[in-house]
């Protein structure tokens, strides 16, 4: 067990997962979120994900043991005794903001402070916090209990302890970290959502099924998940905050969204977590 405790801000798909992560690696964690509907969700999606990987041997203790290190909480000043925060709320940069100015009220300068953002400048969102040389980038990939890798980006105040500790922190994790320059969708995501988009023109355009589509990139890639499969993990919502963001960032046409991408986001179809996203998906 360790004596420092870790708070996770947002209780969703990728907030569940960073929580269980470090839940199996002896932290106690205290998970942040307004929704009793989304504490509930996150409760079944560990203790589901748990039991499998206790099943597979994939962890040394009881399911139950792990998530009992988990606790919920609907206010941020019950997080005020932790050392590290890590916000994974939605991507939506107004959301983010409000989060980081209300924490900023419970923050000690020993506190450090990291992002879950998979495209936003980790210069400006920590200037929301007292202690901006406290707050880093540390973009885990979904789904977080079963992905290696793992992004640590620096902003411009950074300082050299906040990023050693999280990079040391990273493989303690057992994860593989990678340094990435604070640029807008930094390496992965700089690289994997403009394909993406690019997927979802191919279907639009009528260039082949969804399910070819997925098979090329598949088979002639060697990618584990297709294209448009893989949005839909995402969320069709994700995808399409992120290639906003890269296109209002790097000034390029090219990273325009797809118009039909922007549909289904205004249908409602956002993938796996909606039901229906380029896929239907039946609980």
């Amino acid at each position: 067990m360790h004596l420092t405790k870790v708070a996770v801000i947002g209780a969703g798909q990728m907030g569940s997962g960073i929580a269980q992560v470090f839940a199996t690696a002896g932290y106690s964690v205290k998970m942040y979120d307004l929704s009793a509907k989304v504490f509930d969700h996150s409760r079944k999606r560990i203790s589901d994900s748990l039991n499998r990987f206790e099943t597979k041997h994939l962890i040394d203790e009881k399911a139950e043991d792990v998530q009992n290190r988990i606790s919920y909480h609907f206010s941020m000043v019950d997080l005020a005794d932790c050392k590290i925060f890590v916000e994974s709320a939605f991507e939506d940069y107004a959301i983010k903001i409000d989060i980081f100015r209300r924490l900023s009220e419970i923050l000690k300068p020993t506190s450090l402070v990291a992002t879950n953002t998979s495209s936003y400048s980790i210069t400006k969102l920590s200037q929301m916090i007292p202690y901006p040389e406290n707050f880093i980038g540390f973009h885990f990939m979904n789904p977080p209990p079963l992905m290696e890798l793992l992004e640590v980006i620096r902003g411009l105040h950074t300082k050299d302890s906040t990023f050693d500790f999280f990079w040391r922190l990273a493989k303690e994790l057992k994860k593989i970290p990678i340094f990435s320059r604070n640029s807008p969708g930094f390496v992965l995501n700089r690289i994997l959502i403009p394909m993406i988009n690019e997927a979802v023109f191919a279907l639009a355009e009528n260039v082949s099924t969804r399910e070819q589509i997925d098979a090329a990139l598949k088979l002639g890639a060697g990618h584990p998940r297709g294209p448009l499969a893989l949005a839909d993990l995402i969320g069709l919502d994700t995808v399409l905050s992120i290639m906003r963001t890269l296109q209002l960032e790097l000034h390029e046409d090219k990273y325009a969204p797809c118009p039909l991408l922007e549909n289904y986001v205004a249908q409602g179809r956002l993938g796996k977590k909606s039901g229906k996203g380029f896929y239907e998906y039946h609980s």
